[in-house]
């Protein structure tokens, strides 16, 4: 069975050493409302409105997000004692999860729509998530702690290690800084270099809003349809603008930028009319 992971995908410094990292994360749907308590983190996450029901269900049966750890109940937040037959209980939460496949594909035989249809199987899905953050001390105090619960902690831990192992590129803070030197999650060096400047967060911002940069069909996209995507998620007015938080240019102080500390926040930037 799957579990939680964490891939540094973008990971900047200034030269006032405040840090911005970008990560895609998959943990367990079950979590994710938890998650969404961190207010610092900007997050763009898979939809249940947007991932075609088939392959939703195939996910479900083949691969269901469950627990790590089976506790017993007990008054409090913590179950601190397991259960002794952990493979019986694998295997009962697993028939659950066939059962909602079940009813889900008979849903889909209606004809509903997949944003009714996925709701029955959330409870097995995996998450798949991009956050950037310039602040994580809070969240690994917390979340990292034996009290948390252990599917969050196991992400926690996963998330401090992949920034633990990662050496943040510099990027300069002057106010003659050029967009080509920005924090840009999904953008390449070779993108960088051969691309007109304002295309790249645009590029990024599409690419965040995919999570995982593929289409749902698994091809990559090309650069016409980033553009596309960003035209019709942001365009002149941000209707869906969580994926213009995850783009930033050093700050020359101590700035705070939205959710952001050291770092101009993208969104800050396109709202105010500065970076269309």
């Amino acid at each position: 069975m799957s579990q939680s992971t964490a891939i540094r995908i973008a990971d900047s410094i200034n030269e006032f050493d405040h840090r911005i990292t970008s990560l895609q994360l998959k943990y367990p749907r079950f979590i994710h409302s938890e998650f969404l308590t961190h207010r610092v983190f900007s997050r763009s996450s898979s939809s249940s409105r947007a991932i075609p029901v088939a392959k939703m269900i195939e996910q479900v049966r083949t691969d269901p997000a469950m627990p790590i750890h089976w506790g017993l109940n007990q008054p409090g937040m913590q179950a601190h004692a397991e259960h002794d037959d952990a493979t019986n209980c694998r295997k009962q939460w697993i028939a659950a999860a066939n059962a909602a496949a079940d009813q889900a594909e008979h849903l889909n035989q209606l004809g509903l729509h997949k944003q009714i249809v996925n709701r029955v199987l959330e409870p097995f899905q995996w998450m798949h998530t991009i956050v950037t953050a310039t602040e994580w001390d809070n969240f690994f105090e917390l979340r990292c702690h034996p009290d948390a619960q252990p599917e969050f902690q196991a992400l926690a831990c996963a998330i401090r290690a992949a920034m633990g192992e990662s050496v943040p590129v510099e990027r300069a803070s002057s106010v003659q800084q050029k967009v080509t030197s920005w924090h840009l999650p999904y953008v390449s060096d070779d993108e960088r270099t051969n691309l007109h400047p304002l295309t790249l967060p645009k590029l990024s911002a599409a690419r965040c809003a995919r999570v995982s940069y593929l289409k749902h069909d698994g091809t990559a996209p090309s650069i016409a349809d980033d553009l596309d995507l960003f035209e019709r998620l942001v365009g002149g007015k941000p209707l869906h603008a969580s994926p213009i938080e995850h783009q930033a240019s050093a700050a020359s102080s101590v700035a705070r930028s939205r959710n952001f500390f050291g770092w101009h926040q993208y969104r800050d930037l396109f709202e105010s009319g500065l970076m269309k």
